[in-house]
């Protein structure tokens, strides 16, 4: 099956020299407005994040980044080449069904060549080569293959569960026939990182009476514009204004649930945490871990002519030294 090359750099609307902190910045741009856990319009910003979020997991990634730049143009000229090679099985010339996948939230691009869809675990067994006879002329019966995939999950669905529609289709690169299944995907809360969501008897069919094998899903958690995930616990990036955390103030902060008001002492130094209870991701047993608040502080780097006067005047009243504060 063609699979149309994706410009990821595009995508982002970086450089393909963008350097790591510029790929970041860019996307958590695009993350703030497409996000479907923040965007107003969800139904329109799903396939937008999905392209960005795909685009991201590749170039932040310096090993996945390295390889898509050497496909680069040769893409037309290797990529039927490499689907071939891919369907074959190795030692016996036979070949192995095609897997296509659509709602998992990857492109069909992703999946072939840069993420895990269509890859068989466990081994090869031999489905090309025909059957040998058993007594009486039966056959052995085979089972079909495990087939392992990435599926996309967000925070969203990570709280409160979900259902999603995956539209499978299998090709036989030998008869050129094709199906397509339609199947429902059931995200439970509390899914984390890397874990594999069983469908059994979706996999690779099995031969001669055998059973068919599993299809499984490896979540991969989407990132998120504002939250990053240390088990069931979220954590934020608070930036203060110098004056806020010298004078304290308070800020609201969207949780996945809903905004929360969260007091800001005065006196607060970088890098003091907040913790918020039960604003995480719920755990194993049900309850949920906690979103920690960490305070950077900000200060401005254009000033007006009133601005510096303001600050010039403090630097020169202020009794404040931390070059000689008590060790």
């Amino acid at each position: 099956m063609p699979v149309d090359f994706k410009d990821y750099y595009q995508i982002l609307g970086v450089d393909k020299k963008a350097s790591g902190a510029e790929i970041k910045k860019a996307f958590r741009k695009l993350a703030r407005k497409f996000h479907p856990d923040v965007a107003k319009d969800k139904n329109t910003a799903d396939g937008k994040f999905s392209e960005i979020s795909e685009a991201n997991e590749v170039l932040s990634d310096p090993d996945k980044r390295k390889h898509y730049d050497e496909l680069g143009d040769q893409w037309n000229q290797t990529g039927g080449q490499k689907a071939e090679q891919a369907g074959k099985y190795p030692g016996n010339g036979g070949y192995a069904p095609e897997f296509h996948y659509d709602g998992t939230g990857f492109s069909d691009f992703f999946d072939q060549f840069l993420g895990s869809h269509g890859r068989a675990s466990g081994g090869f067994n031999d489905f090309g080569r025909p059957e040998a006879p058993g007594r009486g002329g039966t056959s052995f019966p085979r089972n079909g293959r495990d087939i392992e995939s990435d599926i996309l999950v967000t925070l969203d669905e990570v709280l409160h569960g979900s259902t999603r529609m995956l539209r499978l289709e299998r090709t036989d690169p030998q008869s050129g026939k094709s199906g397509v299944q339609t199947l429902q995907v059931k995200i439970p809360p509390g899914t984390r990182e890397g874990q594999l969501i069983r469908l059994a008897g979706k996999g690779q069919e099995g031969a001669g009476g055998g059973n068919s094998g599993n299809l499984f899903l490896r979540v991969v958690l989407a990132i998120h514009p504002d939250f990053s995930v240390r088990d069931f616990d979220l954590y934020y990036d608070l930036h203060l204004a110098a004056w806020e955390a010298v004078l304290g103030t308070t800020v609201h902060i969207e949780t996945l649930d809903k905004a929360v008001s969260l007091k800001i002492p005065a006196g607060t130094a970088a890098g003091r945490k907040f913790r918020l209870i039960g604003k995480g991701l719920p755990s194993d047993d049900g309850t949920r871990g906690n979103l920690f608040a960490i305070v950077s502080i900000e200060v401005p780097v254009h000033l007006t002519t009133e601005e510096k006067n303001l600050w010039e005047t403090l630097a020169n009243t202020s009794t404040f030294n931390p070059r000689k504060m008590p060790l």
